[in-house]
């Protein structure tokens, strides 16, 4: 019961974005909930609690809503993964000066999504330097549609767009801290990347890794579940049994819990891809219900079984 009260606040986002999107539904049928800027309109940071937890040395992992935050603090400033959603930025920075007095130097960003580059401006306002993959740089420009959620996400002010993009490696030598951000082949998106600390043996994942749940993959994008297990197959190759993984969305992880994961993308990959060379359509597979014995253990987050067999069964037909 614990663990699923935890997951749950962890996963007050989605919740919330679910909540907006019945509301509309139920008011306005043709409506969808509308992200402005990072910002979900109706949202109030009121409810949302911010927290810092230390990891190892001057590494931290900040929660709140949205994408997991990574932090390195020191001497030179505050290089920050992922900002969340705009309407926490002051909250964030609070929770910052609690363990570092100086403001956040470099912002990188693992994906376009607006949950994790919601707080860009708002950081940059404050002369952070925005670092991403090219193809955040060019996805933060378009508007974008998300079907599966029943939203639609406006694209960014030019002020919240990163300001140095790669697409391959870029090394970082902040507060002692060595550290390589590295792109993957499309996997979750189009525009991933890796953070690794090397010396301090811990890896944020972004998106490539929901820890404890179904996972979000954009499909629009170039995304699918065969490339998150090969990006996922790179990070292990990282990894040892003293490693901390930083997920994207959920708890803390480990090898072991990033193993388990891959596991069930393995199982549901297989099992979607046997229906569609029976040619099977979407329908006849979501009424087979072939996911139900992985439903108590994944089917406690923000999607569906059936929303994820729509996600697996796109990704592999694109």
């Amino acid at each position: 019961m614990l663990k699923k009260i935890s997951r749950f606040l962890g996963l007050i986002f989605f919740v919330s974005i679910i909540s907006i999107f019945i509301i509309n539904k139920a008011t306005v049928a043709h409506e969808k909930p509308l992200v402005d800027n990072g910002q979900i309109v109706s949202q109030n940071s009121e409810a949302i609690n911010v927290r810092i937890i230390p990891l190892k040395d001057n590494i931290y992992m900040l929660t709140g809503e949205g994408g997991n935050i990574g932090l390195s603090v020191g001497d030179d400033g505050v290089l920050m993964i992922d900002s969340q959603f705009a309407y926490l930025s002051d909250k964030i920075k609070d929770e910052i000066k609690l363990i570092n007095r100086r403001p956040v130097n470099y912002l990188i960003n693992t994906h376009y999504h607006f949950d994790h580059v919601g707080g860009n401006e708002n950081f940059a306002n404050d002369g952070a330097v925005i670092i991403a993959h090219d193809n955040t740089f060019k996805q933060m420009q378009k508007d974008h549609s998300y079907p599966v959620l029943g939203m639609d996400v406006k694209a960014s002010p030019a002020s919240a767009l990163p300001k140095i993009t790669f697409n391959d490696v870029s090394n970082f030598h902040v507060n002692g801290n060595h550290i390589k951000a590295f792109a993957v082949p499309p996997a979750h998106t189009n525009s991933d990347i890796v953070i690794h600390f090397a010396k301090e043996n811990i890896i944020h994942t972004g998106d490539l890794f929901f820890n404890g749940f179904y996972p979000f993959i954009d499909t629009e994008a170039g995304g699918s579940i065969d490339g998150m297990i090969s990006a996922i197959d790179q990070i292990l190759a990282l990894s040892n049994e003293q490693t901390i993984i930083i997920p994207g969305h959920g708890e803390r992880g480990d090898r072991a819990s990033l193993i388990k994961f891959q596991e069930m993308l393995k199982t549901v990959n297989e099992r979607v891809k046997e229906r569609i060379a029976q040619n099977m359509t979407l329908d006849d597979i979501i009424s087979e219900k072939p996911l139900a014995d992985l439903d108590q253990e994944w089917g406690d987050g923000f999607l569906t079984s059936d929303q994820f067999l729509t996600i697996a069964y796109q990704g592999i037909k694109n």
